[in-house]
């Protein structure tokens, strides 16, 4: 496999369990997993493969760590590295800006050197609009834990098997 990293944002610990399951699954060390409050941007430099994680706040806000983060993160030249997305949001209560975190994510990472895998087909969601949808797909696993928790695990597993295929 290839030297995977998992970063993430989380203000409610959310996305932080999202991280830690996802790197279970994977198999992923503990010390490959980071909170971008907590470290400088070079910390991605060794990973061939960064899952990013946030969480969308508000209307389509990015998580809070992940605005000073996401500013060093895309001057990084990110070549030879691919990109997978990973978010929460609520697709009930915000639903016409549901999981905009990742898409806030992928735009700015546009440019970068980076690939992006992981794409997700939008069918069996509820939401009204997301500018994490690309040409019909999310950017990434977007994720719903308050009205669609019993969807993570099989979305989860999907979304893993796919990035096992396309590039781990």
């Amino acid at each position: 496999m290839k030297k995977t990293g998992i970063f993430y944002g989380s203000s409610t610990g959310t996305v932080e369990d999202l991280a830690q399951r996802i790197a279970s699954k994977l198999g992923v060390d503990s010390s490959d997993i980071f909170n971008v409050s907590e470290i400088d941007v070079d910390t991605v430099v060794p990973y061939d493969v960064l899952l990013l994680g946030s969480s969308t706040w508000g209307a389509g806000d990015l998580q809070d760590d992940w605005e000073d983060f996401l500013k060093k993160l895309k001057k990084t030249d990110l070549s030879g590295k691919t990109v997978a997305l990973f978010g929460a949001g609520d697709s009930a209560s915000f639903s016409d800006t549901f999981c905009d975190a990742i898409g806030t994510i992928y735009q700015e990472l546009q440019g970068t050197g980076c690939t992006f895998a992981g794409a997700v087909p939008t069918d069996g969601y509820t939401f009204d609009d997301s500018t994490a949808v690309v040409n019909g797909k999310f950017v990434g696993l977007a994720l719903d834990e308050l009205n669609e928790d019993g969807e993570t695990e099989g979305r989860m597993n999907t979304w893993i098997e796919q990035l096992k295929q396309e590039v781990l």
